[in-house]
């Protein structure tokens, strides 16, 4: 025995073919928005692409081990956006033997004026290639700065008395830095501020000079920004959507992915809020 088909109600066809065209509507709206997306992104970041991909468009014969580039667009575009800003680079023994003599441009484009030099950790140990990253800076006529990888549950006067035991500066170059990244495992919040207090009057009690302060972005504005209102800043910041310095800091550490002759592998790269007289300005007289 034969079914008959049930054709739909003339009321039902309707509403079927209004919801049909309702989804098609949506689903083109939801492709033209990613579209306008995709464009205004490529428009916003239309020099660090041009930058980068003409990099790769020749990257047989220019990729070297010293001439690897920046993989990041958002970090071409941070460079692009700087302006007469000062460029430099922080390094420790982690870069290993540093060819200082190499150490010039950032990209072959961006001229490296400065590097800070990690010294001292602790209370009790001393950066292994501080010594001959300091004297190579120096020669290579970099402007140079020395920084203290501050330990939260070590003696800060014995920190800063290492320190000053360790970095003997001279004209023309940077305050002292305390780097601070971690919090205390057996103090509270309150005790830490102490210490870090001591430190940064011992040090600048020494050096007659008041001392900068390293650490994340995130560190600073929980527990940094209102009582250490009175030093200056350096802050370590490699989101995406950060593309500029702040009015307020006055070093940039905007990503760890950097590659400059002279130095094998990726290296910190900073922008100082300034350019480079004003750089030179902030320097031991």
């Amino acid at each position: 025995m034969k079914r008959q088909s049930v054709r739909p109600k003339p009321q039902a066809r309707r509403i079927i073919k209004r919801n049909s065209f309702r989804q098609t509507v949506i689903k083109y709206l939801v492709y033209a928005l990613l579209v306008i997306f995709v464009v205004a992104a490529a428009y916003h970041y239309r020099h660090g692409l041009a930058y980068y991909l003409s990099f790769k468009s020749n990257k047989i014969a220019r990729e070297s081990a010293e001439q690897k580039r920046i993989s990041d667009v958002r970090n071409f575009q941070v460079l692009e956006n700087k302006g007469i800003k000062a460029v430099g680079i922080d390094v420790s023994e982690y870069q290993g033997t540093i060819d200082w003599t190499q150490v010039d441009t950032l990209e072959s484009k961006y001229a490296i004026r400065f590097a800070f030099i990690r010294a001292t950790v602790g209370m009790d140990r001393v950066d292994q290639a501080f010594e001959e990253n300091w004297l190579g800076a120096k020669k290579n006529k970099l402007i140079r700065g020395a920084y203290h990888y501050y330990r939260p549950n070590e003696n800060s006067l014995q920190q800063a008395a290492l320190f000053i035991k360790t970095v003997h500066l001279h004209k023309g170059d940077l305050p002292p830095v305390l780097d601070i990244e971690k919090l205390s495992e057996n103090q509270s919040m309150t005790r830490l501020k102490i210490g870090l207090r001591r430190w940064l009057e011992a040090v600048e009690t020494h050096y007659k000079m008041k001392p900068i302060i390293y650490t994340g972005e995130k560190y600073y504005d929980d527990f940094l920004k209102e009582e250490f209102s009175d030093y200056l800043f350096w802050i370590a910041n490699y989101n995406f959507y950060r593309e500029k310095i702040e009015d307020d800091w006055l070093f940039w550490q905007f990503t760890e992915k950097g590659t400059v002759p002279g130095i094998k592998g990726n290296v910190d790269i900073n922008i100082y809020n300034g350019d480079l007289q004003q750089l030179q300005f902030i320097t031991l007289e």
